[in-house]
This record gives C-alpha cells, structure tokens and sequence, in this order.
C-alpha cells in the first residue's frame, strides 16, 4: 500500500508518502519518504495532485519484474489467505462535507490506469493516517 498526506506550514508544504507491506493478524513494515515544496500550496487542487503524483512514482519502482517476484514469495501461502495486491491510497473522501470530493474520480481513475487498487476515506489509512501524522513537522 503507497499513500501521500501534506501539511502546509509558513514557508513550507510537506509531503509525505508512506509505503506500507501489511501481513495481516502478524504486523506490518512500512516507511517514509519526504519530500518539501518551498511555498506555502493553498490551493487543494495542487496539492491532492501532488500528492497523487507522488504515490504515482513510488508505486512505478514496482515494475513486473518487482512484482513478480513478489507474487513468488506470497503464492505458496495463498491457500493460507495471502495475497498480493498494490494499493494507492488517496487522502481524499466522498463524503457531503469532504472538500476533496470534486476530485475524487479524477485521482481514482489516475491510479487506475497504472493498475493500482484506489482507496479513499474513510479506507485510505495509509494516506490519512500514517503519512499524515510525519507532515506535521518541517524539519528532517
């Protein structure tokens, strides 16, 4: 799962994407890449694209070779319920009172055409909680 969340700060914008390898009932592994635009982006348009984009390239270091491989290490547990799949998590809702729903279906079908599962809130964990919660602070 690969999810972005930003932070406007006053002379900044952080962005942070989050990648998480969950194994589920047994824990997962994730971390972290920053990445500071140097200006305040108010708009929300440009910042949920940024914040696409930035899921974009993480989940494009997974090429079919990646994944395959992948798939080799989690096929002999299938029947044991593993499975494999790339998530992109959007810190974006549908919700009446979401200011992000305009641009729901634009950055779903974004990921959809790279062949990622999309995930929006409230399922958008990645996004929303985990990479949120390191866009708080500016310094490294």
């Amino acid at each position: 799962m690969v999810g972005t969340d930003s932070q406007v700060h006053a002379t900044c914008t952080v962005f942070i994407t989050g990648i998480v390898i969950q194994n589920t009932g047994k824990g997962a592994w994730a971390c972290i890449r920053k990445y500071t635009v140097p200006r305040k982006m108010i708009h929300l348009h440009e910042r949920i694209s940024l914040e696409t984009t930035l899921t974009e390239e993480v989940v494009r270091l997974f090429t079919e070779s990646h994944k395959n491989k992948m798939i080799d290490i989690v096929l002999p547990s299938v029947y044991q319920g593993a499975s494999f799949t790339i998530e992109g998590h959007i810190d974006i809702g549908s919700g009446q009172r979401n200011k992000t729903r305009e641009y729901v279906q634009e950055m779903v079908a974004r990921l959809e055409t790279m062949g990622v599962e999309p995930k929006i809130k409230p399922d958008a964990f990645v996004a929303s909680s985990y990479a949120n919660k390191y866009t708080k602070k500016v310094g490294s």
